[in-house]
């Protein structure tokens, strides 16, 4: 008895100590960097840096395909930028990836009822002039099922129409048409590829994006069609006679280049070598000018990063805004910077990345694990005035910031309105004229707060630790 009474204690002595390391451990944010992170938002909301920002890069830089000379121009712009905000640190990290250029491309229906077709080389295509009969497939799962040679000297389309939602659930089956479509069409002997565009959008604009050949096929052109043109094209071939297509593309990979990450820091006031990370992609492709993808990304948090700046004291840790290299083609710059710095990632207490357009932030949640509840909650609630409801447990980290998710840091994600974005999305129609500068103002509030919270909390976000759940980005991701 004296002994299962001595067990029993000791049980419960454990269960004490336990009970008060979690307690000691759990993260918090002081009542004081509650009340600076308020003035914060009303701050941002009352200015227009954000949208001057990204007009700067969008009018004097315009398109900046990776690997052109516009990337490196993007590069200039983005160090002269981040020095005259008066960020305390600023360089940059170099990014290799091969180079793909779009230099002219053109599609007519031949025969009877000859007429041009819009459309856009998907990056990654091969050069090519290619003629031959249509055959239209309603989805990807219908050309993957055509038999091996059953579309010799053919051309594959693919009129799948994307699904308009606000979180942009539906481009993750519209990206994987372009994708895995130009594969699926070559295993069936076709000499060539077109697609439905994956947008939302009714304009003559169509939407670009990178494509993969699956290893030992021969690439074929490959090709988007804008959505009228799709619709077009499906009427032709609803009449019940062949149609033909002459596809001319001019564009293919030509070695290798190498761009740069740029990084400015606001430096921490007790932990500066401690980071929260936020940041947006500096490429863009090449049709428009890259406003909302994503420039408005880059805009929006090196305001965010600026305004804290501004502040008398600094929050704790280092704020470290990220314009990263190519993500466009690969994630190229989020992978480089993962390689490069997730070997302290108990360094990085969380990461966010604006990479889905300039609508407004309607949604908060974050990777934080039960210690640091707490601390996510509370700002969740410094965020709720700028109407940003707090949705545990939902989404996942942006597509730059993915990288370093998978290596161990924490991530937040800052859902944005996406219900137009798809309209504009790699189109000749991402230009600056379609941000909203109030919304844009939101999303710099949504951040500036976000960021300075986090580094201002007693405690961690889990970065180091196993994720409570695999780090997958949400859907609507490159």
């Amino acid at each position: 008895m004296r002994a299962m009474l001595s067990v029993a204690i000791a049980t419960c002595l454990f269960a004490a100590a336990a009970s008060g390391h979690a307690a000691e451990r759990e993260t918090r944010i002081p009542d004081k960097a509650i009340a600076t992170a308020a003035q914060l938002r009303e701050t941002a909301l009352k200015s227009d840096l954000g949208y001057r920002i990204t007009e700067s890069l969008t009018t004097e830089v315009g398109p900046r395909l990776a690997g052109s000379e516009a990337d490196a121009r993007a590069v200039a712009w983005a160090v002269a930028k981040f020095k005259e905000l008066g960020f305390d640190k600023v360089w940059t990290e170099p990014v290799t990836f091969p180079k793909w250029e779009r230099r002219s491309e053109s599609a007519h229906v031949v025969g009877a009822n000859a007429q041009p077709l819009h459309l856009t080389a998907l990056g990654g295509s091969p050069a090519g002039n290619v003629e031959g009969e249509v055959v239209r497939f309603a989805d990807l799962a219908a050309l993957e099922a055509a038999p091996a040679g059953s579309l010799a000297g053919k051309i594959a389309f693919i009129d799948y129409r994307m699904e308009r939602a606000r979180d942009g659930a539906g481009y993750g089956p519209g990206s994987r048409v372009r994708s895995k479509g130009p594969s699926a069409a070559i295993r069936a002997g076709a000499i060539g590829y077109l697609m439905r565009s994956a947008g939302t959008d009714s304009h003559r604009n169509p939407h670009t994006g990178i494509t993969r050949f699956d290893e030992g096929l021969k690439p074929i052109p490959s090709a988007a069609l804008a959505v009228p043109d799709a619709d077009q094209l499906g009427r032709l071939l609803a009449l019940g006679k062949p149609v033909k297509v002459k596809l001319a593309l001019d564009c293919g990979w030509d070695g290798t280049y190498t761009s740069q990450n740029v990084i400015g820091e606001i430096r921490g006031s007790k932990k500066p070598d401690e980071v929260v990370v936020i940041g947006g992609h500096l490429d863009s492709w090449d049709l428009g000018t890259g406003a909302i993808d994503d420039g408005a990304g880059v805009g929006l948090t090196m305001a965010a990063g600026k305004l804290i700046g501004d502040l008398k004291q600094h929050p704790a840790r280092t704020i470290r805004v990220v314009a990263f290299a190519n993500e466009e083609q690969g994630l190229y710059g989020g992978k480089a910077y993962a390689d490069a710095h997730m070997k302290d990632v108990a360094k990085h207490q969380i990461g966010a990345e604006s990479d889905f357009g300039a609508g407004r932030i309607y949604a908060y949640s974050s990777s934080a694990p039960e210690h640091a509840k707490a601390a996510d909650a509370q700002i969740a609630q410094a965020l709720a005035p700028l109407g940003i409801e707090y949705v545990p447990g939902q989404g996942g980290p942006g597509p730059d910031v993915g990288p370093s998710a998978e290596k161990g840091m924490a991530w937040a994600r800052l859902a944005q309105d996406g219900t137009d974005y798809f309209d504009l999305h790699h189109t000749p129609d991402d230009t600056f004229d379609k941000i909203d500068p109030q919304a844009l103002a939101q999303n710099v509030a949504a951040y500036a707060v976000f960021a300075y919270l986090a580094a201002s909390a007693d405690g961690d976000f889990g970065s180091g630790t196993p994720p409570q759940k695999p780090a997958t980005p949400p859907a609507a991701k490159k």
